[in-house]
């Protein structure tokens, strides 16, 4: 038992010192102490996450196979923590500006953290259930977090309602599994497939399965919450949502697929297939009428994790290794475009349409390079790292005979570029009677330049061997496979 605990040293130190900072700020000076609960928060989960990408071991399944500690997990841990941790720090400022900030928010994301990590090293039904409540229940909150706001509010309730139904399908699913094959466990579900086959009620249990977690992911046609909670919930919050959720959603959906289901690659294979290529067209179509920035980065999100989930769909290592590639690369350009997002003000008051944008490359040619630079990436444009992201994913379907899907997203990528592109049209093309101020941090200007920098040189061969995402990925990947 005592392995089984030090499997989970992260994940424990995660909770206790949540639990901490809360006694801190509930009987240590409330919200006086809410820049040290933050920074506290922020800065053990960068610690973490450089400790379990450089020395924590790897072990066996632990808690009778609930927990799995493999590099699969370590490489989405990371990835979560570090997104976690930058969003948290990118945020403070404007929930400074506006009154928001309260000690309880740092330690809400830190709860929401915890769940993702468990979410990623689930090894059974049951404890991916818990993960994926323990990051619901904190995210349901800090969408609502600004209480004196009815669209705040109402987002937050969106959200709970929905996700409590998705929490209902992944119930249901996950009793007929367990009434199809007797048993909660990845593995032991696997050698059932393996040995047995897939049954009809065991297909029925796997589609409510992929239903709730296309909720979770926020892929068509389960994406109904997406616009609107990303438009009403405070900014910081949308950023946060836009980044670590999505990697934990992504890294679950592999796990569950790929873990248990991995003998029955043609029964969620199409599956996969109608969610993607909705996602991809939906996010692709639906985005072009927006005029405001978060309503269409929601949408944005909808058509990259529709692009996501081609590799996915591949069911082979390379589709696995695309996806987290393309999870990585999402990541890092959405804190980039959110960090921008964050610093738009005109008048000491928070902007986010697209026509405030106008002008901003002669009053800001710096930040408008490094957001046009971004936007190219998301379009995936070549050179840009974000072009390489859509080639592997579509590489491993053709690969895996699954070409029309890859012409789909090709067709979806070329329509998607419009919204990306019109952006830095208003940037560079249009007048602004009044500039747009931009206010940032010595972090967000960080955050927002070195994420243009990576997109920019991240495919020169020095810079990516430097990096080592593609073999920390094809680690990860086999990890999963085996």
């Amino acid at each position: 038992m005592s392995g089984d605990y030090a499997s989970a040293i992260p994940e424990l130190i995660m909770a206790g010192s949540a639990m901490a900072l809360l006694m801190v700020g509930a009987y240590g000076g409330g919200d006086a102490r809410r820049g040290v609960i933050l920074w506290c928060a922020a800065g053990l989960m960068a610690v973490l996450g450089i400790w379990v990408a450089t020395t924590a071991p790897t072990g066996q399944p632990a808690f009778s196979g609930a927990f799995l500690n493999d590099r699969f997990a370590q490489f989405a841990k990371v990835l979560i923590l570090f997104s976690s941790a930058a969003m948290l720090v990118i945020g403070n400022g404007y929930l400074e500006r506006r009154k928001l900030m309260r000690f309880e928010y740092p330690v809400l994301i830190l709860l929401a953290t915890l769940g993702m990590m468990m979410m990623v090293s689930s090894g059974d039904l049951i404890s991916l259930y818990v993960g994926l409540e323990l990051q619901s229940l904190a995210l349901y909150v800090v969408a609502s977090f600004n209480r004196d706001s009815q669209r705040s509010t109402e987002a937050g309730l969106k959200y709970f309602v929905l996700g409590a139904l998705s929490s209902g399908l992944l119930l249901y699913g996950a009793s007929l599994i367990y009434g199809y094959t007797g048993s909660t466990n990845f593995t032991i579900i696997a050698g059932i497939i393996k040995s047995e086959g897939v049954s009809l009620g065991l297909t029925f249990g796997l589609v409510f399965v992929c239903a709730a977690l296309a909720f979770k992911i926020s892929a068509a046609p389960f994406h109904m919450w997406t616009p609107d909670v990303y438009e009403g919930s405070p900014t910081p919050v949308t950023a946060f949502f836009a980044t670590a959720p999505k990697v934990a959603a992504g890294a679950l959906f592999a796990r569950v697929l790929y873990g248990g289901f991995g003998d029955a690659v043609h029964d969620w294979q199409q599956i996969l297939v109608f969610v993607s290529v909705a996602s991809m067209f939906l996010g692709a179509i639906a985005a072009i009428g927006q005029k405001n920035l978060k309503r269409l980065m929601a949408y944005s999100s909808i058509g990259h994790m529709g692009f996501a989930l081609v590799g996915l769909a591949a069911g082979t290592e390379a589709g696995a290794q695309s996806l987290l590639f393309y999870l990585a690369i999402y990541v890092v350009m959405n804190i980039g475009v959110f960090a921008f997002i964050l610093s738009m003000e005109r008048d000491g008051q928070p902007v986010v349409q697209i026509a405030d944008l106008a002008g901003l490359a002669r009053v800001q040619p710096a930040h408008a390079l490094a957001v046009a630079v971004l936007m190219f990436s998301l379009a995936g444009l070549p050179p840009l790292v974000g072009f390489f992201a859509k080639f592997f994913v579509f590489k491993a379907a053709v690969d895996a005979g699954l070409a029309p899907l890859a012409l789909a997203g090709a067709i979806a990528s070329v329509i998607g570029a419009y919204y990306y592109l019109n952006i830095v049209r208003v940037m560079y093309l249009s007048d602004q009677e009044r500039p747009l101020d931009i206010v940032s941090g010595v972090f967000g200007k960080v955050m927002v330049g070195g994420a243009a920098l990576a997109m920019a040189a991240g495919w020169l061969p020095f810079v990516s061997s430097a990096i080592g995402l593609t073999d920390a990925t094809l680690a990860a990947a086999r990890a999963l496979g085996g």
